[in-house]
């Protein structure tokens, strides 16, 4: 064969191949029993035909995978491989099926070195996701278990398969494809002498699989953020004050943003309605419109059909600030996270507390997460929240000074890439002459995915012009995290050596979805 007139060709099986595949599967498999009937291939075609792909080279069959559709809940369960085929018959393919199972897959041993097995992989795996099943199910022989059999048992040779250590033509071919061992089979296939009848039942997780589910919230893939850069002005009144929430409300609205991102304190303005006052006395009299405020907001998320992150105002609870970030969903529910840490700044001239909960979120774009300001800079949050699927994190932030604002957008970043989620950061920028302790502000708001081929080569979906106000928009892909989980170059949340250190939380509340 010469290797410059190669042309290859994936394509369905048909009945007219099996000649052909009779031929191949002879060769492969003359120590266990070769060809199958024509009656059975047959019928695999006529029950799955999508199943069954071949790899021709100037139209000669070189490679074959064949493949079912089951019962994941049979079959991720001990079995053997005359429960799902004999020579006479196909006996547990299943049209509705939850999960694909690979017969076989043989290559012609001219062919070897050209990864075709890869390639018959990979066209299982996009035939998984296209059928929306949850997983690939296969009973791999051991082969090479011959040459061990006499010095060590069969579940010491599968451990020095996955250490590397040894090389086993089929299941180490398996789990560089991305398939894990799940269990072991006994009399799988008795008649094979190499396995001494063993197998291991192996297992590739569609993660885009989407169960059918009665969830009050469908899943999104795509999810449009919407990010206010907002100009501190003065605020003649609270009704002022909503009325300029609401233009940028509105006008993400009009772009059919999924959420809109305020900044911490943006409130703040209403201070300026009692200059009198001292820095404490103006925090505790902000705290004073806070619930109208959130209130208000919560009837623009229903009427514009957007979920908002309200940035952050002081609440007053049992005689104590807090720094609290609503989410508001547009089916008018209302949640809230207080900030955790506060800065000295908060504590000496405001006398706010942090708060003691830390929550997760689901929503009908994602399940989010929202850390004020300060608290990003802590990465236990962010892997807490990760840990309970966070896919998106919100930063409502207010920086005096650039050197301020880079500690806020370094540390997001870095939550991006440790978690493996999208971080969106929302800031103010301006000054409040009459407000005492707001004298200037800083922000290039952003949004940041992680750093991978999937995302941007830098990370930055989005920003801002420093300094400027306007509003961001960025569209997020959740599937992308998924395949990051995954298949990324570096799969940061697997990779954890949890059986060196966990990360606990102490928190009064346990840290679960709302």
């Amino acid at each position: 064969m010469a290797e410059e007139s190669t042309r290859l060709r994936l394509r369905q099986l048909t009945g007219e191949d099996y000649p052909a595949l009779a031929r191949l599967m002879d060769m492969v498999y003359h120590d266990i029993g070769g060809a199958w009937p024509e009656e059975t291939v047959t019928t695999l075609i006529r029950l799955f035909p999508e199943g069954q792909m071949v790899i021709e080279d100037n139209g000669t069959l070189v490679a074959t995978a064949l493949t079912i559709k089951v019962s994941y809940d049979r079959f991720s369960n001990p079995h053997r491989y005359e429960d799902l085929i004999t020579d006479d018959k196909v006996r547990s393919h299943s049209r509705k099926g939850d999960a694909l199972y690979g017969l076989d897959v043989f290559v012609d041993p001219e062919y070897r070195g050209y990864r075709l097995g890869r390639r018959l992989y990979e066209a299982r795996k996009e035939l998984c996701r296209e059928e929306n099943l949850r997983a690939i199910l296969a009973g791999g022989r051991l082969p090479g278990y011959k040459d061990y059999a006499d010095r060590m048992g069969v579940t010491e040779y599968i451990e020095q398969v996955e250490a590397r250590a040894i090389y086993d033509p089929i299941l180490t071919f398996q789990l560089s494809n991305g398939f894990d061992v799940k269990r072991l089979l006994t009399k799988y296939l008795p008649e094979d002498e190499s396995s001494r009848g063993y197998a291991t039942l192996l297992e590739w997780d569609n993660i885009l699989y989407q169960p059918d589910d009665d969830s009050d919230w469908p899943r999104r893939s795509v999810v449009r953020l919407g990010v206010v850069q907002r100009r501190m002005r003065a605020a003649r009144s609270v009704e002022d004050l909503l009325s300029q929430v609401e233009f940028f409300v509105d006008s993400l609205s009009d772009y059919r943003a999924d959420f809109a991102v305020l900044p911490e304190f943006f409130s703040a303005p209403l201070m300026g309605l009692k200059p009198d006052l001292n820095s404490v006395e103006a925090v505790r009299y902000l705290a004073s419109f806070t619930e109208e405020i959130r209130d208000a907001m919560a009837d623009m998320a229903v009427s514009y059909n957007i979920n908002i992150i309200g940035g952050s105002m002081p609440l007053e609870e049992d005689g104590r600030i807090y720094n609290v970030a609503y989410l508001m969903r547009r089916d008018g529910s209302v949640e809230e996270q207080k900030k955790i840490h506060i800065t000295p700044h908060e504590r000496k001239d405001w006398a706010i507390q942090g708060g003691n909960d830390l929550r997760i979120f689901d929503t009908d774009a994602g399940r989010i997460g929202i850390l004020i300001c300060y608290d990003v800079e802590f990465p236990e949050l962010g892997r807490l929240l990760a840990e309970q699927g966070m896919e998106i994190l919100f930063v409502p932030f207010w920086t005096d000074t650039k050197n301020g604002y880079l500690r806020v957008r370094h540390c997001a970043q870095a939550r991006a890439i440790e978690n493996e989620c999208y971080v969106a950061i929302s800031g103010s920028v301006g000054n409040l002459p009459r407000v005492d302790n707001v004298d200037i502000q800083y922000a290039q708001s952003a949004v940041f995915s992680p750093s991978d081929f999937y995302f941007p080569h830098d990370g930055t979906i989005s920003e801002s012009v420093p300094n400027t106000e306007m509003l961001l928009f960025a569209d997020v892909d959740l599937e992308k995290l998924k395949l990051l989980h995954s298949e990324g170059s570096v799969t940061n949340l697997r990779d954890r050596r949890k059986d060196l250190y966990n990360l606990v939380w102490r928190g009064r509340r346990a840290l679960d979805a709302e």
